[in-house]
C-alpha cells in the first residue's frame, strides 16, 4: 500500500474544518486490514464507515455504508453476483487493468481477500450523512480508484476510452 491512511485522516480532519465540521479526536477510527486480509464483521451500533481496497500500488474501490448496510460491507464486495458495482464483478470484468487475469465468480472471492488490503475508517453515524459523503468523496478524489461507481458513471477512463 502505497499511501497512509494516518496522513489521509490528519487531511481529511482539516477539510471538515473547512466544511464547517469539527471532528472530535476520536470520531473517526482506522480498521486496517492487510493482505491477506478477514473481511470485517458488521458495524457495531451507532457507526459508519468509508472503505478502501487496494492491491499494491493501484487503488481498487472507495465505498461507503451507513449504519444499516452490514451486507455491503462485509460481504458484497467479495462476491460479483451480489449487487450492482462490487469489487468482484470490476476484477472479472476489468481485471487487466492491473496486471490480474483469469478471475471469475468462483475464485475472485479468495482472490479479494489474499490479495487486497482494505482499510475501514468508521466514523460515529451521529456525524451524519453529509460527513460520510464527504470523506467518500476526498478518498476518491485523492486515491483515484481504478473502479469506482457504474460503468455508466465512468464515461471515460483513465486512458480515454469509453467504457
Amino acid at each position: 500500500m502505497t499511501w497512509n491512511p494516518d496522513l489521509l485522516l490528519e487531511d481529511f480532519r482539516r477539510v471538515a474544518g473547512m466544511a464547517g465540521v469539527s471532528l472530535a479526536p476520536d470520531a473517526i477510527a482506522i480498521d486496517r486490514r492487510p493482505a491477506p486480509h478477514v473481511p470485517p464483521k458488521p458495524l457495531p451500533p451507532g457507526k459508519m464507515a468509508v472503505y478502501v481496497f487496494a492491491f499494491g500500488q493501484h487503488v481498487l474501490k472507495v465505498g461507503k455504508v451507513g449504519p444499516n448496510s452490514a451486507a455491503r460491507y462485509t460481504a458484497q464486495h467479495y462476491n460479483a453476483g451480489s449487487a450492482k458495482s462490487t469489487l468482484a464483478a470490476s476484477l472479472i470484468k476489468h481485471g487487466e487493468r492491473i496486471g490480474v487475469a483469469g478471475l471469475n465468480e468462483t475464485n475472485v472471492p479468495g482472490w479479494i481477500r489474499e490479495h487486497t488490503d482494505r482499510v475501514n475508517f468508521i466514523l460515529d453515524a451521529v456525524l451524519g450523512i453529509h460527513v460520510l459523503n464527504l470523506l467518500e468523496a476526498f478518498l476518491q478524489c485523492r486515491l483515484q480508484p481504478e473502479f469506482e461507481g457504474f460503468s455508466n458513471q465512468r464515461m471515460i477512463d483513465r486512458e480515454g476510452e469509453q467504457e
